[in-house]
């Protein structure tokens, strides 16, 4: 075996794997022998099949580890907790799994057994590892732990077993952690070893999968998350991450500020413990560059899939990369850090051993893992006691202020614009462990009438946190580097208020009422608003229900004749709005019921078509998507399979050979940079010049492509975009006919730019928007709408020449702009254009400022993106 590329302290570590340890475990394989090399060595990777078979295997030989089913991911791969623990403690999982559920959420245990239950029960720590697939780290370290772990006879890591189960999820995202190694090893020795890899990591969402714990809309997510929301409730959990190759080597917590403001203050003491204790650690393991209280904040949720909301000990770790298994040799002059902590890389408090430069490796980063692990292991058995005592006293306290603090309740009323959106947010709630309640009858709360079957969450819940979190409207916490100096700037977005990105109806209640406490019933179950009381041969589907148009979409992929209201008509003495939506089951009865089996609210029924109605067909659908890690291009194609619309996604480079005006009625393109869709590269920045792709991945679609894309313009088809890619579709513009060139510019322009020069800043939240009424984008919406923005593109529009027209669609109101998140200079968007209709000809664009579909999570604008699909 070669040892070249790893340090003493590393070899020292392998040879007690490899060489002493074997003979306790029965000969059974070390990592190195079953995998043939050693996890961490230079250019070796091993994929989650194999790791799975091998800790499996392990499993067999051992009784301190156990293998657990959790789930499947977006691609069918089973999921699993690899528990590590003491033989015994892994034989009484159940009985240890039953003290954690009670202490979690039962604020009123009795102190007898309360004190039984500390004595008796263990820590439990969760560790995810490497759900950003391209963070290789973590995940190759699992074979290690896993094995040294059920082999150690160190008496000091024999105590933390008895004390602590580790529940260690080998990887997050095993669809990506495979498509990771696969391409490594395709390029593995020529000239693009360690290049990204075309596309996304995952089936849709690639380094989103973390964004995603609140909508909880992936089935890796939703495996994950129900392992502390519904069955194990770990008290500690770690989220193992990488980051750039040039900065520190290693971040532990505290983080940077801002941070939750919901979360108790005791639990943020808490993760000082666990961080404080790893830099510690770490650094008495020499290990340099070990960083703490930088760059990541603890604001949004996303960094602890939402654990810290519920009373979790919840932290994240990054180490430094390489190139994907390759090593990478830094300059110390490289090396570069952001100011959130640290203002330069120098020793100081929150950088105390830092790191000099040199050569990096994926065994490094192993050791790094193998540490904090261990650190964490340590702590938690070094605080069980104190750490399971913390668990239900943090039940107790959010309990306690459920029934003394305001808000007491969020009350969503019955009666909603898309009821479908409701069932969704009530079953969503419960997914994340929320109990949620309907009202038994008719109540008079204040000036306010809370009518019967309304749905009331109560805050007198162990994760009230959460509640809160999800439910208010987001205000984002202004910090300041310095008194009166820049200010703190969000990591990520600063808006997820579930009814305002859902578009339910909600109010808070600041006092409390008993009369509604004792009048409501917990929902048990799926919640559903079907009734079963189905007549009728013709079925009528409500435009505002963004369920309608799935159902919609689904009729027509099954050949079902769909028609839409050219207006509004009174239907089975029901008003039904222009634009909803008609399906005759004719000779397809089982086809339709299908159909309707899926819906959450029920439909209307009649016996005859109404006579204001036309025909849909489907529309052809391609999806432009690039290769350049292209999320928003993932999460649309996860929204369009959704709700059943057919499409092809097509790659920028494969414009040239595509006939677009033969084979398409509508292109969408999601947000991606001009550069990228034109030329296949990011552009040059500040002199540099980047790209990490093969060349065969790194096609724009050229001057022939935008020809192609143009003469599917000059034959009446649609484009859709957003974001980035509306900067396609500005300025000079050419349509090359066979007898005639023209050349034109639409009637709209960017001036982002302009007002971001003037302080305008909104790194993602939601904002007011007043719609067009009465327009075929807008069917189905209410008059105002809260989009999902990020500052740009704000759209101007001028009077337009010759065949073209336009319209504006959504304009911001003049004042109460923000409806959650942040906003600096809100001001300057008083009165401006964020989604614009135009036609030039026959053809059409509908352009958005903002995105319609943010991450799956904004369906309240569903509609806006479904009836461009259909214009």
């Amino acid at each position: 075996m070669n040892f070249t590329s790893l340090n003493s302290r590393f070899k020292a570590y392998l040879f007690a794997c490899i060489v002493l340890i074997p003979g306790l475990l029965n000969a059974q394989k070390t990592p190195a022998d079953y995998f043939g090399f050693q996890p961490g060595s230079d250019r070796n990777l091993f994929t989650y099949e194999q790791l799975i078979a091998y800790l499996q295997e392990l499993d067999e030989a051992s009784d301190r580890l156990k293998m657990v089913e959790i789930g499947e991911s977006p691609m069918g791969r089973t999921m699993y907790i690899a528990f590590l623990s003491s033989a015994e403690n892994i034989s009484s999982l159940d009985e240890l799994k039953a003290i954690n559920k009670r202490l979690a959420l039962d604020p009123n245990i009795p102190s007898g057994e309360k004190e039984d239950m500390i004595n008796n029960g263990k820590v439990f720590l969760l560790g995810t590892l490497s759900m950003h697939s391209g963070e290789v780290g973590p995940s190759q370290a699992s074979s290690l732990i896993a094995y040294d772990l059920i082999t150690t006879e160190d008496p000091f890591k024999l105590e933390w077993m008895d004390d602590v189960v580790y529940m260690m999820v080998p990887n997050h995202n095993p669809d990506g952690m495979d498509m990771i190694v696969e391409n490594y090893m395709e390029f593995k020795g020529t000239k693009y070893e360690g290049s990204s890899m075309p596309g996304v990591y995952h089936k849709y969402v690639g380094h989103d999968n973390n964004r995603d714990f609140i909508t909880l809309s992936q089935s890796d997510t939703k495996a994950i998350a129900g392992i502390y929301n519904l069955e194990w409730f770990p008290q500690v959990m770690v989220e193992k991450h990488q980051m750039g190759s040039t900065g520190t080597r290693y971040f532990v917590p505290p983080n940077h500020d801002p941070i939750a403001e919901n979360v108790d203050a005791e639990l943020w003491t808490w993760t000082g413990v666990f961080g404080s204790n790893m830099l510690k650690d770490m650094t008495n393991d020499s290990l340099f560059g070990v960083s703490t209280h930088y760059l990541f904040d603890e604001y949004w949720p996303g960094a602890t899939e939402t654990c810290i909301w519920k009373n979790v000990i919840g932290m994240l770790t990054e180490a430094a990369s390489v190139k994907t298994a390759t090593p990478v040799y830094v300059e110390p002059n490289e090396i570069w850090v952001s100011g959130k902590g640290l203002a330069e890389h120098k020793k100081s408090i929150n950088l105390p051993y830092p790191w000099e430069g040199g050569w990096w490796r994926l065994s490094d980063i192993i050791e790094y893992e193998l540490s904090s692990t261990y650190s964490l292991l340590k702590t938690s058995s070094k605080y069980r006691r104190e750490v399971l005592e913390f668990r239900n006293d943090m039940a107790v306290k959010e309990v306690r202020k459920g029934k003394t603090m305001a808000p007491y309740y969020y009350i969503l009323p019955a009666s909603q614009h898309d009821a479908g959106e409701l069932v969704k947010l009530v079953n969503l709630l419960k997914e994340h462990g929320v109990k949620v309640y309907e009202t038994e009858k008719e109540l008079h709360l204040g000036s306010k009438i809370v009518k019967e079957n309304s749905i009331v969450v109560p805050l007198a819940q162990p994760f009230r946190a959460f509640i809160k979190e999800v439910m208010e409207v987001q205000e984002y916490p202004v910090r300041h580097y310095t008194k009166g100096g820049a200010v703190i700037r969000p990591y990520d977005i600063a808006s997820w208020s579930l009814p305002l990105h859902m578009g339910v109806k909600s109010w808070e209640v600041n006092n409390r009422f008993k009369e509604l406490e004792s009048s409501i019933h917990e929902i048990e179950g799926n919640f559903s608003l079907r009734t079963e009381a189905t007549s009728g041969t013709v079925v009528v589907l409500p435009v505002n229900r963004n369920e309608s148009y799935r159902a919609a979409f689904q009729a027509l992929e099954k050949g079902l004749e769909v028609q839409r209201l050219t207006k509004s008509a009174r239907i089975a003495d029901v008003s039904v709005d222009k634009g909803s939506f008609i399906i005759s089951a004719g000779k397809k009865t089982a086809s339709l019921q299908s159909i309707l089996d899926e819906l959450q609210v029920e439909p209307i029924y009649t016996n005859e078509v109404p006579g204001d109605a036309e025909a849909i067909t489907m529309p052809r659908v391609a999806l432009v998507e690039t290769n350049f890690h292209d999320m928003d291009a993932g999460w649309t194609r996860y929204v369009l399979d959704t709700y059943r619309i057919p499409f092809k996604a097509i790659r920028p480079g494969d414009f040239e050979d595509t006939d677009f005006a033969s084979d398409y009625d509508v292109l969408v393109f999601p947000s991606t940079r001009k550069s990228i869709l034109m030329d296949g590269n990011y552009g040059s920045t500040s002199g540099r010049y980047r790209m990490s792709l093969p060349p065969q991945f790194a096609k724009g679609m050229g001057k022939e492509g935008m020809e192609k894309l143009m003469t599917f313009v000059d034959h009446g088809g649609t484009i859709i975009s957003w974001g980035e890619s509306t900067a396609l579709f500005e300025g000079k513009l050419t349509i090359n006919r066979e007898k005639e060139k023209e050349d034109f510019g639409l009637p709209f322009y960017d001036m982002a730019e302009q007002l971001s020069t003037q302080g305008l800043y909104c790194p993602g939240s939601l904002v007011n928007i007043n719609l067009k009424k009465d327009h075929p984008l807008t069917l189905g919406m209410q008059k105002s709408v809260g989009v999902f923005y990020r500052g740009k593109p704000v759209f101007g529009t001028s009077v337009p020449a010759f065949d073209m027209d336009r319209r504006v669609i959504g304009i911001t109101p003049e004042k109460n702009i923000l409806a959650s998140g942040y906003i600096e200079k809100e001001e300057l968007l008083g009165n401006k254009s964020l989604m614009v209709w135009m036609r030039k000809g026959e053809g059409q664009f509908v352009l958005f400022g903002f995105n319609p579909n943010f991450r799956a999570s904004t369906h309240a604008t569903y509609k806006l993106l479904f009836n461009s699909i259909l214009l």
